[in-house]
């Protein structure tokens, strides 16, 4: 995997055209393009195939939390788009995340295509711990709390993921080196945080274990997106190297 095949980026934004403007200036320094609910709410999967036309892979990033049936036919839907990874939340539990993966492969056997990445989400980069203590009545640390979804989700047989950068470590020591970790909440030193709490740059995530990194407002809200790319990109490199 290259170094820009670890850089995911979140398509915040309303509009096809805008989607397709930043596929079209950013498709050869970027891996994979996030389409959260944002986008595919405003669109649909037409911007699915736009993306994939334009050259670009696609990580739908729809965190689908349901009864286990409805998680597994939305993840054979995401499968017959091809897109490259699609995501469920681990706190559907194992049942649904199982049936999810087994629907998915199925899937793609029958239409002959690469079966897409499953990932787990599990506690999203905005929630702290009073958060999750006192509102979402989950007692214990963050951390503890990840690495039990995760562990769980990696049971399911889900292929890795989403965390913050500040559980990267524990989760590698949990779940092993082949397990995927799609990590949000980067920001690069010369970013704003905005609404992230659970932060780190792009090469203190790689160097901790991150094999995908999900950026967005850092790109796609830069005076040059290119030259932002390109700058994380060499951040990733940097973080490569650390590990070596």
């Amino acid at each position: 995997m290259q170094p820009k095949d670890r850089l995911i980026l979140a398509l915040d934004v309303d509009t096809m055209a805008q989607a397709e403007a930043l596929v079209e200036k950013l498709h050869d320094l970027v891996g994979v393009f996030k389409v959260g609910m944002q986008l595919y709410n405003s669109e649909g999967p037409e911007v699915v195939r736009r993306i994939q036309a334009g050259g670009g892979k696609v990580f739908a990033d729809l965190k689908f939390h349901d009864i286990p049936n409805t998680v597994a036919q939305a993840g054979k839907v995401m499968t017959g788009h091809g897109v490259f990874m699609y995501n469920v939340h681990t706190a559907g539990g194992k049942k649904m995340m199982a049936e999810a993966v087994a629907a998915t492969g199925q899937k793609a056997a029958e239409i002959n295509i690469a079966k897409p990445l499953v990932i787990g989400v599990t506690v999203l980069t905005s929630i702290d711990r009073d958060t999750l203590n006192q509102e979402v009545g989950i007692q214990g640390l963050v951390e503890e709390q990840v690495v039990k979804w995760a562990k769980l989700a990696q049971e399911a047989g889900l292929d890795g993921v989403v965390a913050s950068p500040q559980e990267v470590k524990a989760i590698r020591q949990a779940c092993g080196k082949d397990f995927n970790l799609v990590i949000p909440g980067i920001r690069p030193a010369w970013a704003a945080a905005n609404d992230q709490k659970r932060i780190m740059t792009p090469r203190e995530a790689i160097a901790a274990g991150a094999t995908y990194i999900v950026v967005g407002r850092p790109i796609t809200h830069a005076p040059d997106p290119r030259e932002a790319a390109e700058k994380i990109v060499a951040e990733i490199e940097e973080g490569l190297r650390d590990v070596e």
